[in-house]
């Protein structure tokens, strides 16, 4: 049967290099990936599965049904892109403006399609369902919230996510038992102070020089208030005001992110952070607006979705090709799903062949892939879906 699928996903990768191609000249934002799901639902009615569109704004779900009764596996992939300028010089370059799949959502949408193409073709060989989640809005505001919300894990057993990594040659995977990616929440603050010319600083509450105490005081937060053991990130990624040299700014916007693991870390930050900015301000007789935004929560691996994941990956890959990967701090919003029912989100390897790609991580504007990992992606998808079907008859928890 192995050799029968990596027969039918190299008879399918021209296909699916011509496919992620297209979707790389069309790039579309969070909840405007019209164009992207009709292709994506048109794709899947081809296929004869039970297709439904318009989930969470512009999800597509599908569905294939096996010969046999047996487990529900989900597998999913998001459509969306960036909003940043492609200076790539290929000739799939992205076709809009100040759009680009930079972060590697045209593949991880190509390779579902490949893994629905592949799984229907051995049908007869499959016990139980399989969903195929096409999730808008990966990058923000999040499309995993509100498909849960609509149902779509309704049923399902298990699920698999997978992302690309440019650090990895194609061929390799890297995963994570446990704490796997954090939880990236962001704040707002808009501090309020009283202006005037430069020549009178006496005379006005400068905001620019409060703002600048605030940033390097909330660095204080991780490196003096959070055990050093423990992970956590505070970046100040914005900072915004002033209107010449010789006037004393009145207001200053920031903007930032914080990234933590521990869920009682997570719900002190706030806390810690607002009485930083509230002690400064105070004292200097200026005010503050504080916008706190809890975003998605930390993405954790279940012992069961991570040894299925390394299992099969090092049967199908290879001794050597599966990496036990520290844990990210960047974030992700299938954590969603993987609070409702067990799993695994793993990395994928894309290395660019191209030394000229050398160090174009995700979200560069010179970011794109090695596309034999196509080919890689489709492969752990189906392989990992028949391995938890033949292995997990019975209920599994987490």
């Amino acid at each position: 049967m192995r050799d029968k699928i990596a027969k039918l996903i190299r008879d399918l990768h021209p296909k699916l290099v011509e496919r992620r191609r297209d979707f790389h000249r069309h790039p579309e934002l969070a909840f405007q990936e019209f164009r992207t799901a009709g292709i994506v639902a048109d794709w899947c009615r081809e296929l004869g599965l039970e297709v439904e569109t318009g989930v969470a704004q512009t999800g597509v779900v599908a569905r294939l049904r096996g010969a046999r009764p047996g487990k529900t596996v989900a597998l999913r992939a998001d459509m969306d892109a960036l909003p940043i300028q492609d200076i790539k010089t290929c000739d799939y370059k992205s076709t809009v403006e100040g759009k680009m799949h930079a972060c590697g959502h045209d593949a991880h949408t190509t390779m579902l399609l490949g893994a629905a193409s592949v799984l229907t073709a051995i049908r007869d060989e499959i016990e139980g369902d399989i969903v195929f989640l096409f999730q808008p809005a990966e990058e923000g505001p999040g499309g995993a919230e509100p498909m849960i919300a609509e149902g779509v894990l309704e049923g399902v057993d298990f699920i698999l996510g997978q992302h690309m990594a440019p650090v990895l040659p194609a061929g390799y995977i890297a995963v994570t038992n446990g704490p796997a990616m954090a939880a990236p929440d962001e704040f707002y603050l808009k501090i309020k102070g009283v202006g005037g010319h430069g020549a009178y600083p006496h005379m006005t509450v400068d905001a620019v020089q409060i703002a600048a105490q605030v940033v390097t005081a909330l660095q204080a937060v991780v490196a003096r208030q959070v055990d050093p053991l423990q992970a956590a990130v505070l970046t100040v990624g914005t900072i915004n005001g002033g209107v010449r040299t010789n006037v004393i700014a009145d207001e200053v916007t920031l903007s930032g992110t914080v990234r933590t693991f521990d869920p009682f870390l997570r719900d002190e930050m706030p806390r810690r952070i607002e009485a930083i900015i509230n002690g400064i301000t105070s004292g200097y007789g200026a005010t503050y607006e504080l916008d706190y935004r809890m975003m998605y929560p930390a993405l954790i691996n279940p012992q069961v979705g991570y040894d299925l994941v390394k299992t099969i990956g090092t049967d199908v890959l290879g001794q050597g090709k599966v990496i036990d990967a520290p844990p990210s701090m960047g974030g992700e919003d299938f954590a969603y799903f993987l609070q409702k029912v067990p799993g695994c989100f793993y990395w994928l390897g894309c290395k660019h062949p191209q030394p000229v790609f050398e160090g174009y991580n995700i979200h560069h504007p010179g970011f794109d892939i090695d596309e034999e990992a196509l080919f890689f992606g489709v492969q752990m998808l189906v392989e990992g879906t028949l391995a938890y079907k033949a292995g997990n008859r019975v209920e599994v928890t987490v």
